[in-house]
């Protein structure tokens, strides 16, 4: 039985609590914050003793290695990259050369991660932010219009998959017009549908063919004045019929304060609302217990889904250079700080 959720763990190595728990519920798959990262050895190590809990081969292993301040692996032993606003920015706006770039900068991203055990980014981002936007998107955008985005986006989504590794889009059906963080607060966007049709939605519309997306904790009263997206049913269809996304559907982290109820009320909401699976990232093994008792198993069209994003990992990566390929990506960012940013909590 493999449970429709994803989980993190505590630290660099499993505990034993850690390793019994998770070979006892099986969950589909794992993911990596800052806290799990040392060294090369030592994510391999712990990439292995994940895998190995759950008595399968083809487990998810995400990280969030967007560049700029969401960047889980950082120097010394992981290169620094920008964040997605300075690939709009760079080359004297040369459309053809920032897109050349965002596809090599994924593809060094997934490189280092392919290398490591690691299989699954959530990148890119395809939030559109709006003029007064909480900055808890802010240069993680690609640009602030929605079609820089969806090309750059797909950009992104093609090194990634290039180099072996699976892209999630997020945050379906988009962040970008939000007023609060929603680590810390469910924000609330009262914009038309026609304008966040024409606007927020356009780049999962022209992304839709990707094979794994993440929700948004965000309220959008034009589709359910009381649900974010997260666990709305209306939303959820939203995303499925008007959108045309058919991959793999995740919830954002479950943990954060957008969300309301328990950990197990907040994944049975969404799970109930049509998301394949949910994530819970803290590594906290009460609210991981919470998660694991109510989720469902991985079944039906859930499954099928899953088992499709999986397949599109492609088993032997483009011939890739990567030394070469850095010199060049280096000398293209040379003299730009474009991992400079806001100063706001992580995503």
């Amino acid at each position: 039985m493999t449970l429709a959720c994803i989980l993190g763990c505590s630290g660099p190595t499993l505990t034993p609590d850690e390793r019994d728990f998770f070979r006892d519920v099986r969950p589909w798959g794992f993911i990596l914050f800052r806290r799990n990262v040392e060294t090369p050895e030592q994510v391999r190590a712990l990439v292995d003793a994940l895998v190995e809990t759950t008595g399968r081969t083809d487990v998810p292993v995400l990280i969030d290695q967007e560049g700029g301040r969401v960047q889980r692996l950082r120097p010394p032993h992981w290169p620094k990259y920008p964040p997605g606003r300075a690939y709009g920015r760079v080359s004297a706006n040369d459309p053809l050369v920032q897109r050349e770039l965002t596809r090599l900068g994924a593809r060094l991203i997934a490189h280092d991660l392919r290398q490591l055990g690691i299989n699954v980014d959530c990148l890119p981002v395809l939030d559109v932010p709006v003029p007064g936007a909480h900055d808890i998107i802010g240069d993680r955008a690609y640009a602030e219009d929605p079609y820089t985005v969806s090309v750059l986006g797909r950009a992104a989504a093609e090194g990634l998959m290039a180099g072996g590794v699976l892209p999630v889009i997020k945050h379906i059906p988009g962040h970008g017009r939000a007023f609060a963080d929603s680590h810390e607060a469910l924000p609330t966007v009262d914009t038309a549908l026609e304008e966040l049709d024409a606007w927020d939605f356009q780049p999962f519309k022209a992304m839709s063919d990707m094979p794994a997306a993440m929700t948004a904790h965000v309220v959008y009263t034009a589709i359910d004045r009381k649900k974010p997206a997260t666990t709305s049913k209306k939303a959820v269809r939203l995303i499925r019929e008007d959108l045309g996304f058919g991959g793999l559907l995740m919830s954002d982290d479950l943990s954060m304060n957008a969300l309301s109820g328990g950990l197990g009320e907040r994944a049975r909401d969404a799970l109930k609302a049509g998301c394949d699976v949910v994530l819970h990232c803290n590594g906290v093994m009460a609210e991981m217990q919470q998660v694991a008792a109510a989720s469902s198993k991985l079944k039906g069209d859930a499954k099928r889904r899953a088992e499709a994003a999986m397949a599109r990992i492609v088993r032997a990566p483009e011939p890739f250079d990567p030394a070469e390929a850095r010199a060049r990506f280096d000398e293209a960012f040379a003299g730009i700080d474009a991992a400079a940013g806001p100063k706001v909590g992580e995503a």
